[in-house]
């Protein structure tokens, strides 16, 4: 069953602020392989001109997917997330994500669309820091895969 059109534009409440730790960001370098020293080093980041380390470009995946979950999880738009696969993501960045910042999301629906019987929500997630500042923006997109025999 197609979702809900009216649902475009519907924005979720900024999330609790997500304080960002060095650790964390160590952590996530390690996993993904990157091994620039500006994600693990003070010092190294400040020679880049950062005032303290900075997160990998991925990073703040891990914090707008669990902001999308408000969408995932909204029982009137009604997506069935046992059916959800991710399809894309992108991000535009103001400024990187540094160690310390705290971070809070707003999700909006951007797009849903029906394609051979998968439903496909844009789900935007503008990321700010406790001064309200603009860091990145988020998109992702989720398929929710047609139920067999649709």
């Amino acid at each position: 069953m197609a979702l809900d059109q009216s649902f475009v534009g519907r924005s979720y409440p900024p999330t609790e602020p997500y304080e960002v730790g060095r650790e964390k960001i160590r952590e996530f370098a390690e996993a993904v392989g990157d091994t620039n020293p500006a994600y693990t080093d003070p010092e190294a980041a400040k020679e880049f001109g950062h005032t303290d380390v900075i997160a990998p470009p991925t990073f703040v995946f891990a914090i707008t997917f669990k902001a999308a979950g408000d969408v995932i999880a909204d029982p009137q738009l009604g997506l069935d997330y046992s059916r959800v696969v991710h399809g894309d993501q992108k991000f535009a960045y103001s400024r990187p994500v540094r160690a310390g910042d705290r971070l809070s999301v707003t999700s909006t629906i951007e797009a849903i669309k029906s394609l051979a019987g998968n439903d496909i929500i844009d789900v935007r997630g503008e990321v700010r820091d406790e001064a309200g500042e603009h860091v990145v923006t988020a998109w992702t997109k989720l398929v929710a895969r047609a139920a067999e025999g649709a």
